[in-house]
């Protein structure tokens, strides 16, 4: 009971906070958004490719064919591949498929420190000017879409450093209070993080709680000087291919793996309650069944497969590849934008 009134009790605080300072800030809280300047252009753009598409779509195996017919490194615009140790439940390229095409922006820190939108952008927009500069082109390659929103569109989120000592109370309170917390405090930004990610809802919270202004108020845009060309993966046969990554993914270690990141990092770490961590987690706990474990894993990642589906038809403008040809589909459209 003690620790339940410190939980409510603190949770209290921490809305009341917001909720005040939320409202002092929300009179300055219009986003301004940024315009490409005009210019005297004597030679084309540089080509950013991005290849976008939900979890389990093919987009791995299509990005090492565009990059060996390029001979292009591939950045990486996946969230969770950011994080060290973090191999098998995130389907991050292998060993083999790095050795054959050079990967970037993989592995960048430990799983118990969280990396900001911000500080990815500061990581990967020198990434891409680096390519850029010796090639011409880069190719960016994920499924996360507001990461890659974010360096195709040049959004700018608010630069708040990280808060420790909030971000241990938000995590003592637990993703079941902070989601509703936010929904409150920020809907539309809460509206856009799913109710089990811990990461993006206490960034969320920090950032509301620092500036006392919504998050989903504060971006900005200044477009990049660069020309994008976004290709997409969807296949219509996603259901079965998420159940057969799934079984992948337990084939290959997935129970292992999560035992190994609980035994370094503790089982309250954010990433472990993320699709596959979580279900791994409570199998070890005896709480669910392998069946169980696989069968709950395989619908949460549809689940977030519909919401990918959803934001890339919505914020972004790709040209769907076609199943069985999308690699010459792919090559055609490169080709005519390199011309």
């Amino acid at each position: 009971m003690a620790a339940t009134a410190l939980n409510l009790e603190l949770a209290f605080s921490i809305y009341h906070r917001l909720s005040t300072e939320a409202s002092r800030g929300l009179s300055s809280a219009i986003p301004s958004w940024g315009a490409t300047p005009a210019r005297l252009l004597t030679q084309p753009e540089p080509l950013v490719i991005t290849l976008l598409g939900p979890t389990a779509s093919g987009k791995t195996a299509l990005s090492l064919e565009i990059a060996e017919r390029l001979n292009l490194p591939v950045i990486n615009v996946d969230s969770r591949q950011l994080y060290r140790e973090m191999s098998v439940g995130t389907a991050k390229p292998t060993a083999e498929q790095q050795a054959r095409v050079p990967h970037h922006l993989l592995d960048l820190r430990n799983p118990d420190q969280p990396i900001t939108l911000q500080e990815f952008q500061a990581e990967a927009e020198p990434c891409i000017a680096r390519e850029l500069e010796q090639r011409g082109v880069a190719l960016l390659v994920g499924g996360s879409g507001l990461y890659l929103k974010a360096l195709t569109s040049g959004l700018k989120p608010p630069a708040v450093p990280p808060q420790a000592q909030l971000r241990e109370q938000l995590r003592r309170l637990g993703q079941a209070i902070c989601h509703p917390l936010l929904l409150q405090a920020d809907p539309d930004a809460a509206e856009k993080i799913a109710p089990a990610d811990a990461v993006r809802t206490q960034r969320a919270l920090e950032v509301l709680y620092a500036t006392g202004r919504p998050i989903s108020s504060q971006a900005t845009a200044a477009p990049p000087p660069w020309r994008v060309l976004e290709l997409g993966l969807d296949p219509a046969n996603l259901r079965q291919r998420i159940q057969q990554r799934t079984d992948q993914l337990y084939a290959d270690g997935l129970v292992q793996e999560t035992r190994q990141l609980a035994e370094r990092y503790g089982t309250d770490l954010p990433l472990l309650q993320t699709i596959g961590y979580g279900e791994a987690l409570q199998l070890i706990q005896g709480a669910m069944s392998p069946a169980k474990a696989n069968r709950i894993t395989t619908q949460r990642t549809r689940q977030f497969a519909k919401r990918q589906r959803t934001w890339f038809r919505r914020q972004h403008q790709p040209h769907w590849l076609e199943p069985a040809t999308e690699l010459d589909q792919a090559m055609t459209l490169i080709e005519q934008q390199l011309r």
